[in-house]
């Protein structure tokens, strides 16, 4: 797989819909057998880094925390990658994201000295991920491209996350695929098998 922009991700997605007949043109060929289309959402349908940034700044005003949300921000995401090795190299079992993104945040929370929050809105801050805002053209290009294909992210997001997601940023999906169906991440072979 190669890497490309999500601006060249959408183009690519709107000639694709434009080729398909969704505007009444004629479908070409080679993309007659397409019937449905899978996303990555964090990042590509989600804006997952504005969305968190404005999470822990409510959270800061609430609790009068000085962090640096962006710089937070960045350091969660930045587990990531990481979290989801330790299940690929066998330290810990599978693991959905909800449990490792709320590890990562527990250090986190130590990391940036932020102390005297209950459980409750450490679960509440973990679950910032539930409600991440969509980008401003993902619902309408998602709902274009709904008349036409069956559509599901494909994501390493747990099926309650995506659900969650889903119904708070109003994603269209038709189902939803991803990490925990697989038992495997992206970009793990199994889960695009």
């Amino acid at each position: 797989m190669t890497s490309v922009s999500r601006r060249d991700f959408l183009q690519t997605g709107a000639f694709a819909v434009m080729a398909t007949g969704v505007r009444g043109q004629a479908i070409k060929p080679q993309l007659t057998s397409v019937k449905a289309l899978v996303f990555d959402t964090f990042g590509t349908v989600v804006d997952w880094r504005s969305s968190v940034i404005a999470e822990g700044q409510r959270l800061g005003k609430e609790k009068h925390l000085d962090v640096d949300w962006a710089k937070f921000a960045d350091a969660w995401r930045a587990g990531y990658g990481p979290s989801m090795d330790r299940v690929r190299k066998g330290e810990v079992p599978w693991t959905k994201l909800d449990v490792l993104h709320r590890g990562t945040l527990d250090k986190l929370l130590a990391d940036f000295h932020v102390t005297g929050l209950s459980e409750a809105e450490k679960d509440h801050f973990n679950r910032a991920w539930h409600r991440l805002r969509p980008w401003p053209d993902a619902v309408r290009g998602l709902t274009r491209l709904k008349t036409r294909y069956i559509i599901a992210p494909l994501s390493n997001g747990n099926i309650s996350l995506m659900t969650d997601l889903a119904k708070f940023a109003g994603l269209p999906w038709d189902c939803i695929l991803g990490a925990e169906l697989a038992k495997h991440y992206k970009p793990d072979r199994e889960v695009y098998q």
